[in-house]
């Protein structure tokens, strides 16, 4: 019973603090109480422009002993989640000449330290340093000798006093966009405002930012043609507002990273930028939609709008109201998204990436569309939404700078996206921009074992129903179906061999019907084939993803030219380690990297399984396989294997897949694989290679 009492006490809990986060619509929040706080009124013994001296370049601590103390006010606020674990301060609430960055580890300051309150520092064991060029305070860190860690939260009551007399209110520092430069780096800290500013066009009626994503929203002033950047926490209680479309004043804190100066909201209230027109001309708030003289028109209207040649121009006061299907958020959309109505589907060609993290295009939401002045056009069979560029000559996308002009958000909430459900044998053209759902699907024999695409490129897997009927999946190499943290590439995920049900885009090109699919969800192919049989993916007999660094026993090196040999790192890749080999310009290179000896004796089918990364122009890299290595690549006779490799020179980390690699020619045989790495004087590359396996029954 006490275990039952305390899951409904833990069930009440979770769901109260759900209503109250819910109901959180803005910035006000009540005075925090600071009754029983610690405040202390000291003496100081240093200014803020002073303690600033004290860094140069290396890290300063103050000893243990020391007896300096800095006073300031607090100009910033966390309350709304926007600035975190960061206090910032300035030396006088009125006309500051010093602001400064405090580091604190330590969440919602303000109930100790609000904006306005006089604070003052002991110093002692403190540690000046730099993050993103901007010196600040906090404690040392063992490992760097530029930069420091954040004030313990347990230590800050010890360092951090606020008076028990003064608290002030914070007049802002009057700034231009023209005045953020380095000569008044001194101020980074201190509360500003930049009047006549206004936010660019290119995010008019967009969100402060996307839930849980940190991102810069550009802002301009009459003093300059020079932009500047908000950051916008994506955790802030403010981040779903949409931005204010006028022209005005804005208060934040004045910060900076490196070179690009930033500033940071407080709070919203603190801004008022409601005044029209605005520098850019824009004469009232676009971002508020009315269908007043506006005629409403459903997606199979605006596909018959298409009555021949290159495209057609909408002239119409028209609007139509439909929901988003499908976005680019794992990016095998690019640069477009799928709208639909009861009546169909419809591709929408925008120029902007992440367009999923823009609140009128998230997966489930209903948007208004502007429709006079945009153009539509039959591509290869499918009717699409955009405009023209290159001077009026082309069809594409429409421009960022114009999304808001066409695009509104319905302020109603997500839906779930309900799929159409077709076979193959029903799909026509009207079913072309729809998400569908066709049951009972499996890939066809000779597409079991690949991965979705070959490495990077956009490739095509065949989908077959039961009676044979057969339709394309097509998958973007550059798409990610994992997260951040756990990449999920479609060039190195294998296929599911089953029987199951697709959701995906129904597009068209030149008379073939193709499926789009937005993450592997889509697929879910977990029942037996149509046969009856369940297909097992070719079991790994012998693998190596060089985790531990160094080569084992199972690899032999072969320096034939050049003093580079292969190794393995883990540069840029945590605690991964990977094969590597690098040539060096004015010297040739010639180095082998070769199995051990896999037996593919009783074996009816084997692969060979690998992924490669490839940076700076060069050779590609060969692959070679044989059933009787003589100890001595140059006397061997090697077979060169077709293998998929990386082709982007110009950077790391797109790991491409290999595809597996037919090993049929060694069945029932003895099979080493080996690399071969050239290079020239003018041209040496970079290859990494990594997850080798050999798979085999």
């Amino acid at each position: 019973m006490k275990q039952y009492n305390s899951i409904l006490k833990y069930i009440f809990i979770v769901m109260a603090s759900l209503f109250i986060t819910g109901c959180v619509h803005d910035d006000k929040y009540d005075e925090p109480n600071l009754e029983n706080f610690q405040c202390a009124d000291l003496v100081k013994t240093m200014t803020l422009t002073e303690l600033r001296a004290k860094y140069t370049n290396t890290v300063y601590t103050f000893p243990d002993n020391s007896t300096d103390v800095v006073e300031g006010y607090v100009s910033s606020t966390d309350e709304t989640g926007n600035i975190y674990k960061t206090i910032y301060i300035q030396d006088k609430a009125v006309d500051p000449t010093q602001g400064f960055v405090i580091s604190v580890d330590m969440v919602s300051s303000y109930t100790q330290y609000p904006q306005g309150s006089k604070v003052y520092i002991k110093l002692a064991g403190l540690s000046l340093g730099t993050y993103g060029g901007v010196v600040q305070l906090g404690v040392k860190d063992p490992t760097s000798t530029t930069s420091v860690l954040r004030i313990p939260e347990k230590s800050v009551p010890s360092k951090i006093f606020r008076s028990c007399t003064v608290r002030e209110k914070i007049v802002p520092k009057i700034m231009t966009s023209a005045q953020m430069v380095s000569a008044n780096d001194q101020y980074i800290g201190c509360l500003i405002q930049m009047d006549n500013a206004e936010f660019d066009s290119r995010v008019l009626c967009a969100n402060y930012a996307p839930n849980g994503v940190t991102v810069d929203r550009v802002i301009r002033d009459n003093s300059t043609a020079t932009t500047r950047v908000v950051r916008n926490s994506g955790y802030a209680s403010f981040a779903n507002q949409i931005l204010p479309s006028g022209n005005g004043k804005f208060v934040g804190i004045y910060s900076k990273f490196n070179t690009t100066y930033q500033m940071y909201i407080n709070k919203v209230t603190d801004l008022e930028m409601n005044n029209f027109p605005r520098l850019d001309g824009i004469a009232s708030n676009p971002c508020e939609f009315s269908a007043n003289g506006l005629t409403a028109k459903t997606i199979a209207e605006i596909k018959q709008m298409y009555t021949g040649g290159n495209w057609n121009q909408i002239t119409g006061d028209f609007y139509v109201k439909a929901q988003v299907v499908a976005n680019d958020e794992t990016g095998n959309l690019y640069k477009y998204l799928y709208i639909e109505d009861a009546t169909g589907g419809l591709r929408v060609n925008i120029n902007k990436v992440d367009l999923y993290l823009d609140n009128r295009f998230r997966l489930g939401k209903d948007v208004y569309i502007k429709l006079k002045n945009l153009y539509v056009r039959n591509v290869s069979g499918e009717i699409q939404l955009g405009a023209l560029f290159n001077s009026d000559t082309q069809f594409g996308q429409i421009e960022e700078v114009n999304i808001y002009k066409y695009f509104f958000d319905t302020n109603s909430p997500s839906r779930a996206v309900v799929p159409t459900e077709r076979t193959i044998s029903q799909l026509t053209a009207a079913d072309v921009g729809r998400w569908i759902k066709i049951k009972d699907l499996q890939f066809i024999d000779g597409d079991l074992g690949k991965t979705y695409t070959d490495g990077s490129a956009t490739s095509n897997r065949t989908l077959e129903d039961c009676s044979g009927n057969k339709v394309t999946l097509r998958t973007s190499g550059l798409a990610d179906f994992g997260t951040s943290a756990t990449p999920m590439k479609p060039g190195t995920t294998e296929i599911e061999g089953g029987k199951g049900d697709v959701y995906a885009i129904l597009s068209a090109f030149n008379g073939t019907y193709q499926l789009w699919i937005t993450r592997l969800a889509n697929v879910d192919l977990d029942n037996p084939r149509c046969d009856g049989t369940v297909y097992t993916p070719l079991p790994v007999i012998y693998g190596d993803a060089f985790a531990a660094g160094g080569f084992s026993s199972d690899w032999t090196t072969v320096n034939v030219a050049g003093p580079q040999v292969w190794t393995t790192s883990n540069q840029g890749n945590g605690s991964n380690y990977y094969a590597v080999m690098t040539g060096v310009l004015n010297n040739v290179n010639e180095d082998w990297l070769i199995s051990k000896s896999v037996s593919l004796v009783g074996k009816t089918k084997a692969v060979v399984n690998f992924t490669t990364d490839v940076r700076y122009s060069g050779n590609a890299i060969q692959v070679y396989a044989t059933e009787n290595y003589t100890g001595t690549p140059s006397t061997t006779t090697w077979v060169q294997l077709p293998a998929t490799l990386d082709t982007n020179t110009a950077a790391f980390g797109d790991w491409v897949s290999s595809g597996n690699v037919d090993l049929s020619a060694f069945l029932g045989k003895n099979v080493r694989i080996a690399f071969k790495y050239t290079s020239t004087a003018t041209a040496a590359a970079t290859w990494e290679i990594d997850d080798f396996k050999i798979k085999a029954q």
